[in-house]
């Protein structure tokens, strides 16, 4: 295959094509690479000239690529991810001096259940290293891993990119949160006439436990619907209300003793969660170390090599 094309490619201007692929905008572009937009504006004019197409045609405040920009991006995003690859196999990573940043996804049930023993953990081995979280769900984890916005994400999962791995962390256990302390469990009959706290993502006011409810031909009322699972505690506290949510998020906030974790009422289907990477960080010493962790200490069984 001849490669003389190759001596007149600039990696770095590959990297800011495909960062302008993915955000479509000069300043968005610039703050993901933490450049100057001049530098970027620059750089695409050399991309212009390299290439011999415009690239991008401005429609309002988004930079829409054109056929040959697309073109392009499509045989050059597998080539510099197995570059990526190539280049990571040539350096070691030891937690203890390392001074990356990770980013990475968690849905926020994980991140109020799981995300402080591991960082209390993380934070013995490597010191000096830095995690940027973003709050996830099923539906944005495709977008992320893509954008590079995060290299790792865990949550729910549904409709993974071909190029995803993905991985089972633990089987989820729906349990019932309440403030006020009982000696038995709530029955059937007292879960659906108690008023309910739904977390909900997307703003809605009714959720899995009410398909589960409606299999059986019964149903619940839902008086308050917020967006995040951390808001729980302030609002059950003093109430008869009461919320379900995930058995490891409930026993982080029953860990207070002020709130009272108990067993669903009824048999539900089995939720999971998992761990999903895209394939070209997959041989990446550094994401070997992260994601190895990730699965000690969020995953129910235990650990075994990534």
């Amino acid at each position: 295959m001849n490669r003389n094309e190759l001596r007149k490619a600039d990696i770095n201007l590959m990297v800011v094509f495909e960062t302008l692929m993915l955000e479509r905008n000069v300043t968005r572009a610039a703050e993901k690479l933490f450049l100057g937009q001049p530098t970027i504006s620059s750089a695409l004019n050399r991309l212009r000239t390299m290439l011999n197409d415009p690239l991008f045609i401005r429609v309002g405040h988004r930079m829409e690529p054109t056929a040959r920009a697309e073109d392009i991006y499509r045989h050059l995003k597998p080539a510099l991810d197995s570059l990526s690859v190539a280049l990571s196999l040539t350096r070691d990573f030891d937690p203890a001096v390392s001074t990356m940043t990770f980013r990475i996804g968690l849905s926020d049930d994980v991140e109020f259940g799981l995300l402080p023993p591991l960082l209390r953990a993380l934070r013995q081995e490597a010191p000096n290293v830095a995690f940027v979280v973003q709050h996830v769900d099923y539906w944005r984890i495709p977008d992320l891993l893509a954008a590079g916005d995060i290299t790792v994400g865990i949550s729910q999962t549904r409709g993974l990119p071909a190029n995803a791995k993905r991985k089972l962390l633990r089987h989820i256990q729906p349990s019932i949160l309440r403030a006020d302390k009982s000696a038995t469990p709530l029955t059937l009959d007292e879960y659906c006439a108690r008023p309910h706290v739904l977390v909900s993502h997307t703003a809605n006011v009714s959720g899995y436990a009410d398909e589960w409810l409606a299999d059986l031909g019964r149903t619940r009322q839902v008086v308050l619907s917020v967006p995040q699972y951390s808001a729980l505690p302030a609002l059950l506290a003093g109430t008869d209300l009461i919320a379900s949510l995930p058995d490891y998020t409930a026993e982080a906030m029953a860990a207070s003793g002020l709130l009272f974790k108990e067993p669903f009422p009824f048999k539900t289907p089995t939720l999971d969660l998992s761990m999903v990477w895209l394939s070209h960080v997959d041989s990446d010493p550094a994401e070997r170390w992260l994601r190895s962790r990730l699965e000690q200490f969020m995953s129910e069984r235990p650990h075994s090599p990534l």
